[in-house]
């Protein structure tokens, strides 16, 4: 089948755009995670314990406080899949008062506190001279500069006094929940990628062997994959994850580890009925290689049915990862992880605080869906059968 016509038999199909839609949406959010979420910190872990457990939408004013450390630059690249330095320290308040040489804060718990203006806008090692206009300063890299008050003053009223929202509320370390389930949605993504790719180099390559050689090796690769298959799924990624340890890189190869088996008999059933078909028998005669054969007349046959095959695996990889992380034998905290908010989170849902439950259980759900949705829409679509 032609791609144009698979393009177009998608359009017509309301859950494949559906589905489609959601994982490019998804997609997009997880590549440029670090330039959308408002915590650009690294794993989002920008703690601020006096918002612990805010509802969804909360507001308050917040001042920065620069912190006194002289940061080294990092690429746009290291930015977007890294993120940025803790450079500020945020500040709650209800009121300020501002003054040349003084700043006056009263924070939510009605505890006033006395800071600096140039403390708060830059990294300071010591002020060695103070006059009522200019400051002499080292910065906290050894520079030695003169500052004027007033443009201090300009500086902090402009960059350092801003207001943070809280899309989806915080959790009870007061970190922004909306940022941490844009980077769990990231690693779900990744290691579903990552899984799927495993389990198709290993499936492909078992089964090609077995369906095209057939004799001892095809008996061979079918007990490999009824000895895999006859191990529960779940238990096999423990096991893996137990003897390797717990870290994202093997999370995904442990989940990859066990998809291929899926894979593999599919290749194998497709292998064994398209190698009697008229042109492999004639690209044989006529002394074409194995490889070739394969690769030309045989693997590019089985594009479609693999699609399919992988849109599952993805959707079945993204939920065995959430239910490791869940069960703490996947991402460890800090990195959030869909699963880990979960299990961070599920105690507070008795409490009344169920949107921290729920948002990560949504999104997963979500996944799932347009993965099911986009793999039955191409099933559909391949099927000839369907046509008549």
């Amino acid at each position: 089948m032609e791609r144009s016509e698979i393009v177009k038999g998608l359009l017509k199909k309301k859950s494949a755009i559906l589905g489609l839609s959601i994982i490019l949406l998804a997609c997009l959010f997880a590549i440029f995670a670090n330039l959308i979420i408002p915590d650009k910190t690294k794993d989002a872990n920008e703690q601020i314990p006096i918002l612990a457990l805010k509802d969804p939408g909360y507001s308050v004013d917040v001042l920065k406080i620069r912190r006194n450390v002289d940061f080294p630059k990092k690429s746009i690249l290291s930015k977007i899949f890294q993120g940025k330095n803790s450079e500020y320290e945020y500040l709650p308040y209800q009121d300020i008062t501002i003054n040349i040489d003084e700043l006056i804060i009263e924070d939510l718990e009605g505890k006033k506190r006395f800071l600096k203006p140039w403390d708060v806008v830059m990294p300071i090692s010591a002020v060695f001279d103070n006059s009522s206009v200019a400051l002499d300063i080292t910065l906290a890299n050894g520079d030695k500069k003169q500052f004027n008050k007033d443009k201090i003053i300009a500086q902090l009223k402009s960059e350092n006094l801003i207001r943070k929202r809280f899309i989806f509320g915080t959790d009870r370390y007061g970190r922004d929940i909306f940022s941490r389930i844009i980077l769990g949605l990231r690693v779900s993504l990744f290691v579903g990628l990552l899984a799927v790719i495993i389990s198709l180099v290993i499936g492909l390559l078992l089964g090609l062997l077995s369906g095209y050689k057939g004799g001892w090796i095809d008996d061979v690769v079918m007990w490999i994959i009824n000895t895999v298959w006859s191990i529960p799924t779940v238990l096999l990624v423990f096991a893996i994850v137990i003897a390797l340890g717990r870290s994202i890189n093997v999370i995904y190869l442990a989940v990859g580890l066990t998809l291929w088996v899926e894979v593999a008999r599919l290749v194998r059933g497709q292998v064994l009925e398209i190698r009697n078909k008229d042109f492999v028998k004639a690209a044989s005669t006529l002394g074409y290689s194995t490889n070739r054969i394969l690769y030309t007349h045989i693997l590019r046959n089985l594009v479609g049915p693999l699609t399919v095959v992988s849109a599952a695996n993805f959707a079945i990889a993204i939920l065995i990862e959430a239910g490791l992380s869940y069960l703490g034998f996947g991402v460890q905290p800090p990195t959030p992880s869909l699963g880990n908010m979960l299990n961070e989170n599920y105690g507070y849902v008795l409490g009344g605080k169920v949107f921290l439950a729920v948002i990560p259980a949504i999104v997963i759900m979500f996944l799932v869906l347009a993965f099911n949705l986009a793999g039955n829409s191409l099933r559909d679509v391949l099927d000839i059968k369907n046509k008549h």
